[in-house]
């Protein structure tokens, strides 16, 4: 896996460990809403497990914006998108950039849809989501077709 240039400011560095940049946004209440709906902060443990799994099951990355670590986005190999932005860096149209991003990583991978589970609560996550194309699907389930869906031919 190679690093993803997105932009002059902007980007995705292959995961490495470095827990001193990542624990500190999973050790936010809010984030952790957001991500897992818990209220609960990471541990280094459970850090090292959510890690583990994304490197073991996909593509993982961190973001960098203008020279700082910012976030972390996954592509899984099933097609799911994951993606955290530390609070102080949302709504600056971070996110939105590295979703089209993995959004080519899948296409490039020969990906026919990918998908992104967002809490129905989450609306800062749901619009930015949307306005990259995705479509709800069903109770906390966003899509965006790649090319033709296979579940979807099936389906008739």
């Amino acid at each position: 896996m190679t690093e993803r240039i997105i932009g002059s400011d902007l980007r995705l560095i292959p995961y490495y460990r470095n827990d001193a940049a990542a624990l500190p946004w999973y050790q936010d209440p809010d984030v952790c809403r957001q991500v897992d709906n818990r209220d609960e902060p990471y541990d280094i443990a459970r850090l090292h497990r959510m890690y583990d799994y994304l490197c073991a099951h996909g593509a993982c990355f961190y973001i960098e914006y203008r020279g700082a670590l910012v976030g972390d986005v996954s592509l899984r190999d099933d097609g799911e998108i994951a993606i955290v932005v530390c609070k102080q860096y949302q709504n600056l149209h971070i996110g939105r950039r590295c979703v089209q991003e993995m959004l080519k990583l899948a296409r490039e991978r020969g990906m026919a849809r990918v998908t992104a589970n967002i809490y129905r609560f989450n609306t800062q996550s749901r619009r930015m989501f949307e306005s990259v194309g995705f479509a709800e699907t069903g109770p906390e389930w966003y899509k965006y077709a790649l090319g033709p869906d296979p579940e979807a031919e099936t389906a008739t």
